[in-house]
Order: C-alpha cells, then structure tokens, then sequence
C-alpha cells in the first residue's frame, strides 16, 4: 500500500519527537503492509515554519538513517500544507511541498482545513492555487465538524477538481461514529481518491491501514480497496523524476 499522508519525520512537527520514535513509527508501517510513505509534515505558518527546502533536508537525513536501520520501506516528501493565506508565500515562492503530479500535469498538493469549519474565503484560496497549475488533495474532510454536519458542503470544492483523502482509522471508525458516517457519505457519493494512515505515533496515532483495507474489501469490495489504498494514491503521489533536496 502507498500511504500519501503520515508525519513520519523526526522533530519538524506533532510527530514523532525523535529518531528513535520515527524508526519504530517506520517499522510500524512495513508491518502494517505499507511499501511507500509519503512523509508529509505541518505547513503551518506560525506554529510548524516548514517548507519545501527545510522538509527536504530532513527528509534527506532520514533516509539516511532509515536506509542504515535495514528497514525497507520508500519515502518521498510533501507537507500537510493548513488553508491560510499566509501559506501562499510560498505558492509564490515555490516553496510549497507537493504531493507529485497528476498524469494531466497539474501539481498535487495535501491541503488541511481547520477541524471545526469551512473557512470563509476558501472556495477562493482553491482557486488560486488551481489558476497556479496546483490540485488539491483535501487532508480527511470527514473529521472536519462543518463536514460531519452536511458533507454536501464539500460539493463546490469536488465540482472545482478538489480530490480527497481520508483517514485509515475513520474509515474503521475509530476517530468516533460522526467521522465514519461521514466517511462512508463520502465514499458512496465516489468523491474519495485516498486512504492514508496521518500516523503521528505508535499510541492513538499509529498506522491502521491494514485494517481499513480489510473493512473497505468487506464493505465495497477489493477492487475498490485497491484503488483507495494503491493505484490512487500512486496517481495522486506521482513524480515524474526524483525531487532532490534544496
């Protein structure tokens, strides 16, 4: 399985605070049949000051240091990117940390609203980064409180391009019975491109992805599995040629 959302990098975000941590948050991933992580931490002006640069020379450091631990598990980088105008800065900067790129050309990137709402203005901020070449990957909308209430309020958002991903554990319904009613809204209305684990840890946080591929194959059948858990995120993660560090 190819996981497009987990904060795996040591010290850079809510993640794991160490080496040691991430190592065992890595082998946790093998074990859970992951093959490929998308390491994506915050991009949160004012709280997490990450960007494309600084992650990818973290995300170099890493490597290193999962490739000498044996573990055998392949990275790429991006950054769970929060809707807020004071993120494009970076758009124009290209400092923004993309997920990969769509088979059409356009840029991917894993964008997080606040969990409590919609923001006024988003519809607009999509906007811009769509008029920028850019897609966005909305980061588990079914935990969003605006979106338990009426997941019809993602429509303007799907009818723009928007793709979205959510989470393992919602899928099983571990982030409370609102998430996976949403999470199964949004799965039968065909909307969800990704499943991906936004593992931070081994306690609450930890990787689950084995069991939502074994809950999305008895529910909708392993076709549908598949696709949520492997060939979409292989499209969504996609890169044409190896994105170096800065």
């Amino acid at each position: 399985m190819i996981d497009i959302h987990c904060h795996l990098l040591p010290g850079i975000d809510d993640g794991p605070p160490n080496l040691e941590a991430a190592l065992a948050l890595a082998r946790a991933l093998v074990e859970d049949k992951v093959h490929h992580v998308v390491c994506t931490p915050h991009v949160f002006p004012g709280r997490f000051e990450n960007r494309r640069s600084s992650i990818a020379a973290d995300f170099a450091n890493f490597q290193r240091e999962l490739s000498a631990a044996g573990i055998d598990l392949t990275l790429s980088f991006a950054g769970e990117v929060r809707l807020t105008p004071e993120v494009l800065p970076l758009l124009d900067a290209e400092e923004l940390p993309y997920l990969g790129r769509l088979a059409s050309g356009e840029a991917t990137v894993l964008l997080e609203m606040p969990d409590g709402q919609i923001p006024l203005g988003s519809e607009r901020f999509v906007g811009r980064l769509l008029s920028k070449g850019v897609m966005p990957v909305l980061a588990h909308p079914e935990r969003n409180r605006a979106v338990m209430e009426d997941h019809h309020r993602l429509e303007p958002f799907i009818d723009m391009g928007c793709m979205l991903q959510l989470t393992a554990a919602s899928v099983v319904g571990l982030f409370g019975e609102k998430a996976h009613t949403t999470a199964r809204h949004l799965l039968e209305a065909g909307w969800v491109q990704a499943v991906a684990s936004d593992a931070h840890n081994l306690g609450g946080r930890k990787p689950r992805m084995s069991q939502a591929r074994a809950w999305l194959t008895k529910h909708y059948g392993a076709k549908v599995a598949s696709q949520l858990l492997v060939m979409g995120p292989a499209a969504i993660s996609h890169r044409p040629q190896p994105l170096q560090p800065a």
